[in-house]
């Protein structure tokens, strides 16, 4: 039994550290938001992203997303944002991996705004065009 005390107080720092750190993040990803996406070189994706004003006063804010890795980046086109206090509003943009991109290569999505940034936990897996794959199989 002592044995497992010392495990059961890492474990709760674990979790405590992990609440603190996601709560000051005011544009973190909610629970389930994010993976990755895979697309072949030319392919489309949309990237829809849902802001809140937390603050007690209108705003405005110039905002922007990208995607940013190694091998290749994609840049969307700057969109102004006006929140009333505690409204929500979603943005669009529509995009295309650049017909460059490297097979197996993948690039992160970022969210601009203001004078700030977040790295958001959604990636663009760069894969062939033409996949191979097992319709049916059947062994007599």
């Amino acid at each position: 039994m002592r044995a497992l005390l010392p495990l059961a107080v890492v474990f709760l720092v674990a979790i405590m550290s992990i609440s603190i750190a996601g709560s000051s993040d005011r544009l973190a990803c909610l629970p389930g938001c994010g993976g990755v996406v895979d697309k072949a070189p030319n392919g489309v994706f949309v990237v829809e992203v849902a802001f809140k004003n937390t603050g007690n006063t209108a705003g405005s804010w110039s905002v922007n997303v990208a995607f940013e890795g190694d091998s290749w980046n994609w840049v969307g086109g700057a969109q102004v944002l006006t929140l009333e206090p505690c409204a929500v509003r979603t943005l669009t943009w529509n995009g295309t991996v650049p017909a460059s991109a490297p097979l197996d290569s993948m690039a992160r999505l970022i969210v601009y705004y203001g004078d700030s940034f977040v790295a958001m936990n959604w990636w663009i897996h760069v894969v062939p065009s033409a996949q191979l794959s097992i319709a049916s199989s059947s062994v007599r």
